[in-house]
């Protein structure tokens, strides 16, 4: 019998170095870990090197309000156990047709955070496939079956998600990595929500943000992980679909500037802006 379980362990230091509806994108990795990217109307998934189990990848996208969502599987585990990150309403029956499709085991839909901007689809996919938990970080104060903290794991399959807390976007803003280690796909991806987007960042004027607090988020929470680790934003609004940490370090032209003028950026017109829609 199959057990998902939550696990809490320590962060890592925090050591800083330098469309339509029906549509999807195909990410490939190279064993090197440069990602490649095909337009967002090809589907696809990737295979990890032999000493890692099969992650099934699908990046989904929903153009009204400009999100992506995150499928990632154990497919070579029996039961195939799914997740969703970052679910939108619109897009739920396309998201399970897939799921259907590949013969998966949905077990959690996840948000990284609160959305403003867009109307998760989590409790209608609730609704829709019995026995699928909800997930959201605890500081979010938002309700779900399962809440997390800097330090979990969430397990599917012999594949886990790590928690890191990414405030300052949103206070309950958490970024989810997929696992270290010889038996984890390599090179490793971060769902950073809106605290990270590719060359730009998440707007800081909602109830809960703080500039401050979100360059240093990013810096000690996403920029620590190793430079080859995959960016994937809950959104983008110029067709890119995959960065990685150091493209970011290097180009993003909000994080690389020091905190002071960084701040003054964003306390200044600069935060990035979103077009929200009502639910």
């Amino acid at each position: 019998m199959l057990r998902f379980r939550l696990l809490r362990f320590p962060l890592y230091p925090s050591n800083l170095s330098a469309l339509s509806p029906k549509h999807t994108s195909l990410c490939v990795i190279s064993l090197s870990g440069t990602p490649s990217t095909k337009p967002r109307s090809q589907m696809g998934s990737y295979t990890t090197s032999s000493r890692s189990p099969k992650l099934l990848f699908r990046q989904l996208f929903e153009k009204e309000s400009s999100t992506y969502t995150y499928l990632l599987a154990d497919a070579s585990h029996p039961e195939k156990p799914a997740l969703l990150v970052d679910p939108v309403d619109r897009t739920v029956d396309r998201d399970l047709s897939l799921i259907k499709d590949l013969g998966l085991k949905l077990i959690y839909a996840i948000n990284t955070h609160v959305h403003a901007d867009h109307v998760t689809g989590t409790g209608l996919i609730k609704t829709k496939v019995p026995g699928v938990k909800s997930i959201i970080s605890k500081a979010s104060d938002a309700k779900a079956d399962l809440f997390v903290e800097s330090g979990d794991k969430i397990h599917f399959g012999d594949l886990f998600l790590e928690v890191r807390a990414t405030p300052g976007h949103t206070l309950g803003c958490v970024t989810y990595v997929t696992g270290d280690g010889p038996d984890q796909p390599q090179p490793r991806m971060a769902f950073t929500g809106d605290a990270l987007l590719i060359r730009g960042c998440g707007r800081t004027d909602f109830q809960g943000g703080s500039s401050e607090q979100l360059y240093k988020s990013v810096r000690s929470q996403i920029f620590s992980l190793p430079k080859e680790t995959l960016i994937y934003p809950a959104h983008d609004y110029k067709g890119f679909t995959v960065s990685t940490v150091e493209e970011e370090m290097l180009y993003n032209p909000r994080l690389t500037k020091d905190e002071i003028n960084w701040g003054s950026r964003m306390n200044n017109g600069g935060n990035f802006g979103f077009t929200v829609r009502s639910s």
